[in-house]
C-alpha cells in the first residue's frame, strides 16, 4: 500500500505578517515550522503502517527551504519526500495549490491512500484536501477523528461532525483530512534525523510536471484577498460609584436603565 501525505511549511504563529502591497504571506526572513496540524496526517499514516504493509511519501508545495518540513517528516517515521516548488507557483491560492499538488500525485503514481491536515495554520481554509480531492476525482472524507481498520481496500474510519460522529466507509483510492483526535504525533528519532540529513528529495517543478501556466501562481487564482486590516476593537466604560445603600440602588437601576438602552440598539 503506497500513502502520500501532504504537508506544509508555514510561518511560525507568532510570526505570520501579511504584505500589504501583494496581499500574500510574508514568508522570507521569517522562522517557519511544519503546519501543526499536518503532524496528525504524518502520525495517522505512520499508524498505519504499523498495522500493515505501507510506504509513505510527504508532498510538500513551496519555496526551496520548505525542504526542512520534508526532513522533519521523515525523522518521524515517512520513508520519502518529494519537494514541489518552482518560482511560478508563488501567490497560488487553495484552488491553485490543490492543482499542482494533483498533478504531483498523478507523477508520482500509485498512491491508494492521501491524508492532509485538518488546514494549515496560515491560511486557516481547510479547502486543500477536499479540493485536492476533487482534481484527482476521488472521494474524501474531512474530519476524521478514529481509523478503525483497513480491510479488503476499504478504510473503516469515524469523522466528527457537529454534536457528535458519524462511522463511514471508504472504498480506496481517497483522500481523507485528520483533525487532533486522531493521535498525538511522535517525536523524531535519532535514527529518523541521521536518514533525514542524508536523504536526497527530489524537486518536481513546473517543466517536470507540465502545468498550465494560466491555473497556477497568483495570476492563476480565482480568489483574492481584497483588503487586509486590523479590526478595531472599541471598548466604552460606563463606572458606577456606590458608597451608601442609597447610592447602590440609584447605580442598580443606572445599570438596568443603561443594558436596556443597549438592548434596543441591537434588536
Amino acid at each position: 500500500m503506497r500513502i502520500a501525505v501532504a504537508v506544509k511549511q508555514v510561518p511560525e504563529t507568532k510570526s505570520v505578517k501579511m504584505d500589504p502591497e501583494t496581499r500574500t504571506v510574508v514568508r522570507q526572513g521569517v522562522q517557519a515550522i511544519i503546519n501543526p496540524l499536518d503532524l496528525y496526517a504524518i502520525e495517522a499514516a505512520l499508524r498505519l503502517k504499523e498495522s500493515c504493509d505501507a510506504q509513505i511519501t510527504a508532498l510538500s508545495m513551496g519555496p526551496p527551504q520548505a525542504v526542512n518540513a520534508l526532513k522533519e517528516a521523515v525523522a518521524m517515521g515517512i520513508d520519502q519526500a518529494v519537494l514541489i516548488s518552482d518560482r511560478a507557483f508563488s501567490g497560488s491560492d487553495t484552488w491553485a495549490t490543490s492543482y499542482i499538488l494533483a498533478a504531483a500525485i498523478r507523477k508520482l503514481g500509485g498512491f491508494e491512500l492521501i491524508l492532509c491536515g485538518e488546514r494549515a495554520t496560515d491560511g486557516d481554509t481547510g479547502q486543500v484536501g477536499p479540493e485536492m480531492a476533487a482534481a484527482l476525482g476521488l472521494p474524501v472524507i474531512t474530519y476524521v477523528n478514529h481509523i478503525h481498520e483497513l480491510r479488503a481496500g476499504t478504510l473503516k474510519i469515524s469523522r466528527l461532525v457537529e454534536g457528535g460522529m458519524e462511522k463511514l466507509a471508504l472504498r480506496l483510492p481517497g483522500v481523507i483530512t485528520v483533525v487532533k483526535e486522531i493521535g498525538e504525533p511522535r517525536l523524531p528519532t535519532f535514527r529518523g534525523k541521521l536518514k533525514a540529513k542524508k536523504l536526497d528529495i527530489p524537486v518536481l517543478n513546473l517543466e517536470i510536471l507540465q502545468l498550465d501556466k494560466q491555473l497556477i501562481g497568483l495570476d492563476g487564482s480565482p480568489t483574492r484577498v481584497v483588503k487586509i486590516f486590523r479590526p478595531e476593537i472599541v471598548r466604552r466604560c460606563h463606572l458606577f460609584r456606590a458608597e451608601t445603600e442609597t447610592q447602590t440602588k440609584a447605580a442598580v437601576e443606572a445599570m438596568l436603565a443603561l443594558m436596556n438602552r443597549e438592548e434596543v440598539k441591537s434588536a
